[in-house]
């Protein structure tokens, strides 16, 4: 079972002004590309080769001997999860997801200000994740290629604050990057998908 790129779910050009053509070519066209690329390489002619993408990330997670899998296998994941957590007009939650960050969060406007603090506070490269843990949703921040299924959570959606996930549209500017896709790019149709699934 090769592992594939997915296709994007929206146009190249879809996300602007917010997110440009030109970092969708280098983030998908080649970042995320090149996991896929490594991925299969790594996989080829061994006893994973006709796994699944999620069972490949979970028998290379705590082997020491397949990190180089682990990594790229989970970003092929988390870049495959953050385009679909992406949507043009995505501003304030609808539907149950809505009630639910109310519940856990208090508003959204506090949501969004403690999802853009994970953002801006993960050191170096990583990602920012709302999560369902034991029922209530919360915000976690991961390292590099980690991801919350390797460690049995839940994830809702995510944002990617590895430097080419927003350099050429935001420079250094991490933070305004982190605000222009709370405030307007978050997928809820996707986020209601995965709190009721």
């Amino acid at each position: 079972m090769a592992i594939v790129l997915s296709a994007l779910p929206f146009d190249k050009n879809a996300l602007e002004p917010y997110i440009g053509s030109q970092t969708l070519d280098y983030h998908y066209g080649k970042h995320h590309n090149t996991y896929v690329v490594n991925t299969n390489t790594l996989i080829k002619d061994t006893e994973l080769d006709d796994k699944s993408l999620e069972e490949i990330i979970l028998r290379s997670v705590n082997d020491s001997e397949k990190t180089a899998l682990f990594n790229n296998a989970a970003q092929v994941w988390n870049h495959t999860f953050y385009w679909n957590s992406l949507k043009a007009g995505g501003a304030h939650p609808t539907g149950e997801i809505a009630n639910k960050i109310d519940a856990d969060f208090g508003s959204f406007d506090n949501f969004a200000k403690v999802f853009k603090e994970a953002a801006l506070g993960q050191f170096g490269s990583g990602w920012a994740w709302l999560v369902l843990m034991n029922g209530t949703l919360r915000i976690l921040k991961t390292s590099n290629a980690d991801t919350p299924i390797a460690h049995g959570i839940k994830p809702i959606l995510c944002i990617d604050v590895w430097e080419h996930a927003y350099y050429l549209d935001y420079k250094n500017g991490r933070a305004d990057y982190a605000d222009a896709v709370i405030k307007n790019l978050l997928n809820w149709d996707f986020a209601n998908k995965n709190l009721l699934g």
